[in-house]
């Protein structure tokens, strides 16, 4: 017991202390167990097939989805466009609308997808963003108690109960008490938190994928070359492929994308919309191909090929939703002095072979340049391709530099797609399977997670990147020191001391120390590590006491996200930190207030949902 007790003390200093990642200081902590004799190997590594650790790996998966596919892009736009520039409504919108989201998508996703626009959205509205950061952030954190899959230690809660042979919480259970604690989130930061909040200066914008698009349309004069041709009943294209034409050398033009007018019956797997056609892209009557070329090429084309040009909107946005979605981007290239395109002449619009990425447009000393051009060291393109192949030109071709993060960028594209449908479909379908129990939590998110792949809304290739692997080891690690506490009647000494000493007095005395001891560990420890470590402790008290676990359980999962008085106590705290110049007082003053009107309200409504 000593042994152990000495373990679990090292293990939370150096949680605290930061030195090590998260996850390695779990590793340390569960093979220390194993090395003591506390616990067997088997033992020792069970976390690692435990279901709650497989349940929120998958759903990582399926936040993954819905961010690639513009769900968390658009919903973000929409909260700022709704607030119509009134810094008190847009700080209810960006609270309510990071509560909602981060009930159905990981509390960093979240925050990820929010973090510029509100940025942005403050500076338009004439504050400053360290005004809004921090409601993002808590917002999030408190929207995760909305439902079942919100956040981890909600599963970690439910399925503790479940492994000891006990009812788990119901998918929208944990909203009976997230929505009281939402509205006081909302209300407190609207008449409160916000005068309590720094009004710290910052000029680090974030990258704007809206402006960079429009910023390129028209320094890089795209849109001044771009038509589109449709394919007439007598054209000689029907029925033949692109790559029979040979259109770069033989016609002066690059096919940029095709759009089906009516799409064959007989081929209905066909896309309506060929983004980067290819060598072997069937043209049909009525299609309508968008071409780069001069004029001269095109008019040329449109004689001989019997095409009929249709006219191209002169606006901005509509280009921009003409040339990008979540599988097709943009990007800035810069070539270096040694760079193997020096010298090279190409025709813009040419598609580079190895990655099938587009030389869109190009810019010499800040003047475009058309037709054919001759590379030289200094010379700035906008290249258009496929995401991913936008990431693997950065590392095929060296010397050329790519201005961003195409992978960063790609998860702003608001333009919705038939794949965020579909991604949207697989997450009401995970809901459906969860709020009617068809099947384990596990399995189901599994299930969903799969589906999200196979139909690519999630790359394979980019699906595991898309796991917070530090989140998924760091609890696979930590429930062993669960067993341990268990094992060695820790756990029973210390629920036996809370009952002791607070059960004596009422139930609901040991709900509050509950509360106040999880929220003390998830100020410095993760919440789902904290979860870990308090879920046993909570159970054999309320076991101790002959009293229902459910209330105190519930206190666990709400009071294991209440990290709101230190930016180091979850991952969305620690992202708003720099971008609004945050101190450490800062989260104090205003997490504090907050934090109190938390306890007061889960201590008075728990066990009047949940009775003991």
């Amino acid at each position: 017991m000593t042994t152990l007790i000495i373990i679990l003390a090292i293990t939370i200093v150096l949680f605290i202390w930061g030195k090590f990642p998260p996850d390695v200081v779990a590793l340390i902590a569960m093979l220390s167990l194993f090395l003591t004799g506390i616990l067997t190997a088997e033992e020792a590594l069970s976390g690692f097939s435990n279901a709650t650790v497989i349940m929120i790996a998958a759903l990582f998966i399926i936040g993954e989805g819905l961010s690639r596919t513009g769900w968390t892009a658009l919903a973000g736009q929409k909260f700022v466009s709704w607030a119509e520039r009134s810094v008190p409504k847009l700080l209810v919108i960006v609270t309510l609308g990071a509560s909602v989201l981060s009930g159905f998508v990981s509390n960093t996703g979240t925050v990820a997808a929010l973090l510029p626009v509100t940025v942005s959205a403050a500076w338009s509205a004439g504050t400053l963003p360290s005004k809004l950061l921090m409601p993002v952030a808590f917002g999030s954190n408190t929207g995760g108690l909305l439902t079942l899959t919100g956040t981890p230690p909600n599963i970690i809660a439910s399925n503790t109960l479940i492994e000891n042979g006990l009812e788990g919480f119901s998918f929208f259970e944990f909203a009976l008490i997230g929505i009281p604690l939402l509205i006081i989130t909302v209300l407190y930061f609207r008449y409160v938190g916000y005068r309590l909040m720094p009004s710290n200066k910052t000029n680090e914008k974030p990258v704007d994928i809206d402006a960079e698009m429009l910023k390129w349309i028209e320094n890089y004069s795209i849109g001044d070359n771009l038509y589109r041709l449709r394919i007439r009943s007598m054209s000689p294209l029907i029925k033949t492929t692109i790559g029979e034409w040979n259109f770069e050398d033989e016609h002066g033009v690059t096919v940029m994308r095709l759009k089906r007018r009516h799409p064959s019956p007989l081929q209905q797997k066909t896309p309506l919309f060929v983004e980067l056609p290819e060598p072997e892209t069937e043209m049909r009557y009525h299609d309508i191909i968008t071409v780069k070329g001069n004029p001269e090429a095109i008019d040329k084309l449109m004689r001989n090929l019997s095409l009929g040009v249709i006219p191209t909107p002169a606006d901005k946005d509509v280009l921009k939703n003409e040339l990008i979605n979540q599988e097709v981007g943009m990007a800035e290239m810069f070539i270096s002095p040694k760079s193997m395109f020096v010298g090279r002449i190409i025709n813009l619009g040419h598609y580079l072979k190895q990655t099938g990425v587009q030389l869109l447009a190009a810019s010499r000393n800040n003047k475009p340049l058309t037709g054919k051009i001759k590379i030289e060291a200094g010379d700035a393109f906008v290249i258009r391709g496929t995401w991913e192949n936008i990431e693997t030109l950065k590392s095929l071709y060296e010397n050329v530099v790519i201005s961003g993060s195409p992978e960063a960028m790609s998860k702003n594209v608001t333009q919705l797609t038939v794949k965020s449908f579909i991604a949207l479909a697989i997450l009401f379908a995970l809901i459906l399977l969860l709020v009617f129990k068809v099947m384990p939590g596990a399995m189901a998110a599994l299930i969903c997670a799969g589906v999200m792949m196979l139909t690519r809304c999630v790359p394979i290739s980019k699906a595991y990147k898309g796991i917070s692997w530090t989140s998924v080891v760091m609890i696979a690690a930590m429930i062993p020191m669960g067993l341990a506490l268990q094992k060695t009647g820790v756990a029973q000494m210390a629920a036996e001391g809370l009952v002791k000493g607070l059960g004596s007095i009422h139930p609901t005395a040991l709900l509050a120390g509950i509360f106040l001891l999880t929220t003390g560990f998830s100020q410095t420890i993760n919440n789902s590590a904290t979860a870990v470590l308090m879920a046993p402790i909570a159970l054999i008290a309320a076991n101790s006491l002959g009293v229902s676990p459910k209330p105190y359980m519930i206190t666990v999962a709400v009071s294991a996200s209440t990290a709101f008085l230190t930016p180091v106590g979850t991952t969305t705290n620690a992202m708003v930190l720099t971008a609004g110049g945050y101190s450490f007082m800062d989260y104090v003053k205003v997490g504090g207030p907050l934090l109190l009107l938390f306890f007061i309200t889960t201590v008075l409504i728990v066990p009047l949902i949940w009775n003991f």
